[in-house]
């Protein structure tokens, strides 16, 4: 079903045939073929006597008879019949044809031709090519005198339906279907009527078009739109009418045009315009939007110039200016070579008068830098970039560079990394070097690290013989491993500071740390796993510190250069094994339960690195007089560094562990035609843990830990918990101080089993998370026998090295604008997270219980609502953050409501905007943003 468009008027394409032959600037069939010589494909063909005035009308009505024959009625009502001659095809036999004629090859269910005038007629799935325009239709006919195809569909008796409309293309120029057309093969001039073409997301239909050239076509009354509905031979939601124009290959230039929305003209027109029709990007102006902000004042928004700088790589600049002053400006590069490598970098910057009039504007900068590269363009090397750093004020003072995105608004951390990493096939080394930036939006510091280099050797048999046929000796098992780590880093540099020269120069602390582990792994007695572990750090610093008391009270650090090493070692030595428990069921559906507990037992041996004969460890002393007492300190010349030192005191105790998994076996249903017995994870892992330390004058043991974890519903639920025992016996005790009595606790060296008690949980966490979609009840089976090379494996890892390049590029666009994508596939998704803390010190207690809520549901096809929430269970309030969206798919048009109802970001957003982007102009959005609350600039 379609459309025709002209003179505005619209009605259903069947009931509507343009009837180019009926006008006298079109060659008619000549009208008595009776007398004139003639030749035809089929021998028994009966030609119709008369065929004058010949129209698309009266010569669509075919019919197939039971015989095979296509029956054809002329304006006379005498019937005639042709044999159907199964897509004949062949160059002409007229006589009068050139030499250029005879380069024309038809195809066609049946075909005839008149000697006299030098018309041939092709009907039926007809296809005509001449050097390189081809054209399909189900009628068409070839005037070799006048040089002259003319091209239609035929109306089906049965239906009623006009069909075979003529779909005509030359050279590289998209295809065009059309109701019909009359085209001058030697001139390349012709005349088109409701024509469609699309190119680019880019549609033209409707009205008339006249072929002047190769490379230019004259249109009337023709619609230009991004709505794909003329493709399905609908009229579009919206278009621009251009009644007259010029179209190019890369352009169409208008003269007056208006918008017309559903049918609709909208009186709002211009008198000319340049639309873009192109097949690369192409640079232009970006219109701004207008609105007022509450307290900045009247705005333009986003205007600026797109750059189409090759296929590669685009450019797009935009700026926002305000009335009282403020502006904004952005410059954003997007890149990406096909198969190597794609990226994004914005540079944005702006300055906002908050304050009154003469006060300082705020200024504030950003950077934000993405870059990925495709595993297989470089094997063995890769790059990679993930920037996001600027002023700790930035996405405050500029709420709408992201949409009023309320994560990014709430964030409180920016962190950054680049990296590059490289690995040498066939021997145990890689390299990885990467600057990191970790910035705290609320304390406004900054932690660099420029750079990190690490070099590692994987672990290697240095005594093992590669040629080897019996079984490894016990020295042919021990493993050698290195790593090298060297770094330079500033911590926690206050941003005002971070740009000035001695930040730089006397506040950079860098070092080399190398690391050398030994193992040996065993099997004794056959179910006993025993292995030793020696581990050697060696620590490279080119700076450390002096400590002084410059007075009685005033101590003072002074940063030295020079090399310093600080090397520690410690051994282990663990053996393991596992124990099986596997009660069975013999009635009811539950088979069987095999608890596995897996106990670890471990020494550990650490020297004291913490006594004053070591080189690195000082103790300083105040020259106290009176009235001030003594101080006196212990420090490291290595503290802050970025390896840290050797500390603590002698450790050689034992470690205790065991681990608990429990799983249960389902006898298969009476209907299940496989058998096949379900298995059941209940508990995945129980841990319990501590360490006893022989070394310790005091409190030998540590405080007993556990954790643990399982999931619910086939692994669409997951439970983890958590917490600490205490084994010693601790009292609380009242104190007076300033007035007021104070309780406080005092451990005693003395277990609570002692005493009949059970070691006291001093904290305790307990969360569980999940999605919850019907695609999570209901998977797809995996099936990979039919998966082509290149295309996506469903049995893979979901790792970015196993998905296509289609898939990369969409989630570079969706990392890019991740609010832009909204999945109307998934008709309800849930994501539930609860968490649960507790902690107690003896003399108070605290409890987190919150529950967090988010997800969407498909109201309909078209509908989407989304939402966000925080939920305190034990203040029993919602977080401020509650945020609601809903989405309408308009087909060519979307519809997005944003609704934050409450909190300091209170604020609505309703957008109607045009999916294109090419047309993104066309918008109606209105916003209440949340700078318009009353706090807004007290922070």
């Amino acid at each position: 079903m379609a459309f025709a468009h002209k003179g505005r008027a619209t009605k259903f394409i069947t009931d509507t045939i343009i009837q180019l032959d009926s006008t006298s600037k079109f060659p008619r069939i000549t009208a008595k073929l009776k007398k004139s010589k003639r030749t035809s494909t089929a021998k028994n063909d009966t030609i119709p006597k008369v065929i004058a005035g010949d129209t698309i009308k009266k010569d669509t009505s075919k019919k197939r008879n039971a015989s095979g024959r296509i029956n054809f009625t002329s304006d006379t009502g005498k019937r005639g019949t042709l044999l159907d001659t199964n897509r004949r095809a062949g160059p002409d036999t007229s006589k009068n044809g050139s030499n250029l004629d005879t380069d024309i090859k038809e195809v066609a269910d049946s075909s005839f031709n008149d000697m006299k005038t030098s018309i041939s007629y092709r009907i039926g799935n007809a296809r005509v090519t001449y050097g390189d325009f081809e054209l399909d239709a189900e009628y068409i006919r070839i005037d070799r005198k006048n040089h002259l195809i003319y091209a239609s569909g035929l109306r089906d008796k049965r239906t009623g339906r006009y069909i075979g409309r003529p779909i005509s293309k030359q050279g590289k120029d998209s295809p065009i279907t059309s109701d019909s057309l009359l085209f001058n093969y030697e001139t390349k001039k012709g005349l088109i009527y409701n024509p469609f073409t699309e190119q680019d997301g880019n549609y033209i239909s409707h009205g008339e078009a006249k072929k002047l050239n190769e490379d230019e076509v004259a249109y009337h009354n023709i619609i230009f739109s991004a709505c794909d509905k003329p493709s399905k031979g609908e009229t579009p939601d919206y278009g621009i009418v251009i009644t007259r124009g010029i179209g190019e290959k890369k352009r169409i230039i208008s003269g007056p045009a208006y918008l017309e929305i559903e049918g609709v003209p909208i009186p709002i027109g211009i008198p000319f315009g340049f639309f873009p029709k192109p097949n690369t990007r192409a640079s232009g102006i970006m219109l701004p939007t207008f609105g007022e902000d509450a307290t900045l004042g009247f705005f333009l928004r986003d205007f600026g110039y797109y750059i189409g700088l090759s296929d590669y790589a685009d450019l797009t600049n935009l700026g926002t200016y305000y009335s009282n002053g403020s502006y904004e400006v952005s410059s954003s590069l997007n890149y990406m070579n096909r198969y190597k490598y794609n990226g994004n970098l914005t540079l944005a910057y702006s300055s906002h008068n908050y304050g009154l009039a003469g006060d300082p504007p705020h200024k504030d900068f950003h950077v934000n830098w993405q870059h990925s590269q495709n595993p297989n363009a470089s094997p063995g090397s890769t790059f990679s970039a993930s920037v996001n750093a600027g002023t700790s004020s930035f996405y405050q003072n500029n709420p709408a560079s992201t949409g009023y995105n309320l994560q990014q608004l709430t964030q409180n951390n920016l962190r950054s990394s680049i990296s590059y990493s490289r690995t040498w096939a066939g021997t145990p080394f890689n390299l990885t070097t990467s600057i990191d930036h970790s910035q705290d939006l609320t304390n406004k510091t900054v932690s660099l690290t420029l750079p990190n280099v690490n070099f590692s050797m994987t672990s290697i048999n240095p005594f093992d013989s590669k040629d080897h046929v019996d079984e490894q000796k016990w020295y042919q098992k021990i493993t050698v491993a290195y790593n090298m780590t060297a770094t330079n880093t500033l911590t926690n540099i206050p941003e005002s500071q971070l740009f000035k020269g001695e930040t730089l120069t006397k506040r950079m602390q860098n070092g080399i740390q190398h690391q050398i582990p030994l193992g040996l792994s065993l099997n004794v007695l056959k179910y006993f796993q025993f292995n030793i572990n020696a581990n050697y750090t060696e620590r490279w610093y080119f700076q450390s510190i002096n400590r002084h008391y410059a007075r009685a009270d005033s101590l003072a650090t002074d940063t030295l250069p020079g090399f310093k090493r600080a090397g520690n070692y410690n051994l282990s030595t663990g053996l393991s094994t596992k124990l099986y428990w596997t009660p069975t069921f013999k009635n009811g559906k539950l088979k069987a339960i095999r608890h596995v507990i897996t106990p670890n037992i471990s020494f550990s041996y650490s020297p004291d690195y913490s006594s004053l004969d070591r080189p690195y460890n000082r103790i300083i002393v105040s020259n106290a007089t009176v009235p001030y007492p003594v101080i006196y300190q212990r420090y490291s010349i290595f503290s802050n560094s970025p390896f840290g030192y050797p500390q603590g005191g002698t450790q050689a105790g034992l470690n205790f562990s065991v681990d608990n998994t429990l799983e249960a076996k389902f006898r298969p249903k009476s209907t299940d035609t496989s058998q096949t017995e379900k298995k059941v994870q209940l508990l995945q892992s129980l841990s319990f843990s501590t360490f006893y330390n022989f070394a310790a004058d005091s409190f030998k043991l540590t405080p007993i830990s556990l954790s643990g974890h399982t999931a619910l519903f086939g692994d669409k639920v997951n439970v983890s918990f958590g917490g600490s025992f205490d084994p010693y016996v601790t009292k609380v005790y009242d104190t007076i101080a300033n007035g007021r009595v104070f309780a406080y606790p005092r451990r005693f060296n003395r277990y609570t089993w002692m005493d009949g008690k059970i070691p006291k949980l001093t904290n305790f966490n307990f969360s569980v998370s999940g999605t919850l979609n019907p695609a999570a009840f209901h998977p797809s089976a995996n099936n990979n026998n039919n998966v082509m090379p290149g295309a996506y494996n469903p049995n893979l890892p979901n790792t970015a090295a196993n998905v296509t390049e289609a898939q990369r590029q969409s989630l570079a666009l969706l990392n890019s604008d991740p609010s832009a994508y909204v999945d109307f596939n998934i008709p309800w998704n849930l994501v539930i997270n609860y968490n649960f803390s507790y902690g107690d010190n003896y003399v108070t207690s605290s409890h987190v219980n919150t529950v967090m809520l988010s997800g969407d549901f498909s109201l309909t096809p078209k509908w989407k609502i989304q939402f966000n929430t925080n939920y305190d269970l034990q203040a029993r309030q919602l977080s401020s953050a509650t945020s609601f969206a809903i989405y309408r798919d308009l087909h060519c048009w979307d519809l997005s409501i944003n609704w934050l109802p409450f909190g300091f970001y209170k604020s609505y957003n309703i957008t109607l905007k045009v999916k294109s982007d090419i047309l993104q102009a066309l918008k109606l959005s209105k916003r209440s943003d949340y700078t318009s609350n009353a706090n807004f600039n007290n922070y």
